[in-house]
């Protein structure tokens, strides 16, 4: 009998951003605690903040349950103005491989005239940010469903926007949904 000689042919998708190539990251959903990210390497967990300045409901409590540096460096953010508006964000340290990314994508904390907090256009500008910050770092991100609670936002229109800012400048992303 006499071995065959297969060829494998195998196709790399590429997407080029800021002159550099990078493959396409991964999105995976996962049930567990965002704020207990899973898999090695550096990490940052991203969620959406209001700009007024309040932190004190949602996802945020259960950072500060965690950890005070997130809502600490959020506060005085907020008093020194220093950049403090829709679209931008601020990595803290919270652990030796882990941050967490503050991202000003809700304007106020109430819809107004039948429209929600959530502003998509701040959340993707944010996460262009982050990715910037995440491929230096080579580090993953994780999310609870951001912006889709309080904030008013729909997970579909988020979606598209994780994978075209992160996913697609090759940023691995696991999201988080509650343990049943």
């Amino acid at each position: 009998m006499r071995a065959e000689s297969r060829r494998v042919r195998v196709t790399v998708v590429a997407v080029c951003h800021s002159d550099r190539m990078a493959i396409e990251g991964a999105l995976r959903f996962v049930a567990g605690d965002a704020t207990a990210p899973v898999g090695a390497g550096e990490k940052i967990i991203v969620h959406v903040c209001n700009d007024i300045g309040g932190w004190g409901a949602g996802f945020v409590l259960a950072l500060s349950a965690r950890w005070p540096e997130p809502e600490s460096a959020y506060r005085q953010w907020h008093s020194n103005g220093d950049g403090f508006q829709l679209g931008a964000i601020r990595l803290v340290p919270v652990e030796d491989d882990l941050w967490v990314a503050n991202l000003i994508g809700q304007r106020d904390v109430v819809p107004v005239e039948g429209e929600p907090p959530i502003r998509y256009e701040a959340v993707e500008a944010g996460l262009d940010q982050l990715a910037d910050e995440a491929y230096a770092m080579d580090a993953s991100v994780h999310m609870p469903r951001m912006g889709c609670g309080l904030a008013g936002g729909e997970w579909a229109a988020m979606e598209r926007i994780v994978q075209r800012a992160l996913c697609g400048r090759g940023i691995d992303v696991v999201v988080y949904d509650p343990a049943p």
